[in-house]
């Protein structure tokens, strides 16, 4: 989503701009604190004092420093007149978030929030109220923006405990893996990595990456399949993720070279390596599809390989990667299609660029 056509973060200021609320003044301890922050228009239009922003994607994190907002530690428990709130769609960590904001209003502060009519403005109001109390609220943009009475402390304690740690970290997949809601794939493991997994060649070696690492399923299947990699390097832009794989690769510590690396790809990144796997992600913050952040992973992955590096990618069957990769691999092949996945394999040229040679597909299998 561009951040122009922001709805929910301009509906969330809309009590500030046309009332009923109130910005807490410079003179008040503690100013305003945004939780899930995002840049965009709605936090130039007017000066907001004593806002300080919370974003664990590493994407929005950037464009929020870029725009010379102040970034607060996710560590600081310092509590605030007031507390913006642009909750996740997942629900329970959506939960866990409206009991930290409520947790960090200072007394009679107020926590604001908003989500689109379709992400469940509905529900998160409810919520909202189950856990602070009455909330008033207004409408506008195909969003809605809530906010509460001013509080001393959550309505109901008990729930309040219960929804801190409803997006706590657990063990998943009969405890091979340690993820948590929010997540991408968070209670499973995604079908497409899955296949990947499949079809990595147990010949890998050398320094690997992975890009987009998620909670380290791919790197721990590379690590355990492929025994010639001596250093791995995971990049991942989401910190609640890194934070996992960190956990989820710790028992590897002893015979690989690990680095965790809280960056967003398609931003470039230093090479060189033998080996990149990836799931690249195809979404940001909108549903739509975003092929180009999928092109980006593959041109900075060829820039990041040796000369005769191989680059083992996941995606849709439908995402159009192939012009890309041709472009920046001397041999390309398809090594799989199945479930409406693919597998490919990109090799970097041993010298100077040509035209990919690309192999025959491999037969297809499972549904089309």
């Amino acid at each position: 989503m561009r951040a122009e056509d922001d709805a929910a973060l301009e509906t969330l200021f809309l009590p500030f701009i046309d009332g009923p609320l109130a910005w807490p003044s410079p003179e008040t301890p503690g100013g305003a604190l945004f939780l899930r922050a995002r840049d965009g228009w709605p936090l130039h239009q007017r000066a907001w004092p004593g806002l300080v922003c919370e974003q664990s994607f590493r994407p929005e994190a950037q464009a929020l420093e870029r725009s010379g907002l102040s970034l607060a530690d996710e560590d600081d428990e310092r509590r605030h007149a007031l507390v913006l709130v642009l909750p996740p769609r997942q629900r329970d960590e959506a939960r866990a978030l409206f009991a930290r904001a409520v947790a960090r209003c200072a007394p009679g502060g107020r926590v604001v929030a908003c989500l689109p009519n379709n992400e469940g403005a509905k529900s998160g109001e409810a919520d909202l109220a189950r856990i602070a109390g009455s909330v008033s609220s207004l409408s506008k943009n195909k969003c809605r923006v809530f906010w509460t009475a001013p509080l001393d402390g959550p309505a109901d304690e008990a729930l309040a405990v219960q929804w801190a740690k409803a997006d706590a970290p657990r063990r998943i997949e009969q405890g091979r893996f340690v993820s948590r809601p929010g997540v991408f794939a968070w209670d499973r493991i995604d079908g497409a990595s899955r296949l990947l997994v499949e079809h990595l060649p147990a010949d890998l070696s050398g320094h690997a990456a992975d890009f987009g690492a998620g909670y380290g399923y791919l790197s721990t299947e590379l690590l355990s399949r492929c025994p010639g990699i001596v250093a791995l390097d995971l990049y991942e832009a989401e910190r609640r993720a890194l934070d996992l794989a960190r956990e989820n690769l710790a028992a590897f510590a002893d015979r690989v070279a690990l680095g965790f690396h809280w960056h967003d790809v398609t931003r470039g990144v230093d090479g060189p390596f033998d080996v990149i796997v990836c799931n690249p992600p195809f979404h940001a913050q909108g549903r739509g599809d975003r092929p180009d952040i999928g092109r980006r992973f593959i041109a900075v992955a060829a820039q990041a390989l040796k000369p005769g590096g191989r680059l083992w990618l996941v995606a849709n069957r439908h995402l159009p990667y192939e012009a890309e990769l041709d472009a920046h691999f001397g041999r390309v092949r398809t090594v799989a299609q199945a479930g409406g996945f693919k597998i490919v394999e990109g090799e970097k040229a041993r010298v100077a660029q040509t035209p990919a040679r690309r192999t025959p597909e491999a037969p297809r299998r499972g549904r089309q």
